[in-house]
């Protein structure tokens, strides 16, 4: 029964982090969204909604400069997009993107 209770437990909880994109505590990420040592930084110090954000951007920016991820290049560009988001506290979108009007 204990270790029912200590899975429902870790399962259950979310986990908060001091998000450095974000400036607050909300939710955390459940696992590394990328690999490497740059993946364990987001999901150690990014939140859900910030990850959030930047996938949406992401989509964007392969989509209006169309990017072919199976090039080394065009995956280096958009880490570099990445680390500049989250951590670098930039503005990034994509070039010639216009958001729907309401």
């Amino acid at each position: 029964m204990k270790a029912v209770i200590i899975f429902l437990y870790r399962y259950t909880m979310s986990r908060m982090v001091q998000c450095v994109k974000l400036q607050k505590e909300p939710e955390g990420l459940d696992f590394p969204p990328y690999p490497g040592e740059l993946g364990t930084k987001i999901w150690q110090s990014i939140s859900k909604e910030a990850w959030s954000n930047w996938v949406q951007i992401q989509t964007r920016i392969v989509n209006e400069n169309r990017l072919n991820l199976a090039d080394s290049r065009a995956r280096k560009y958009l880490a570099e997009q990445m680390k500049q988001y989250l951590f670098e506290d930039q503005d990034i979108e994509a070039q010639g993107f216009v958001p729907p009007s309401p």
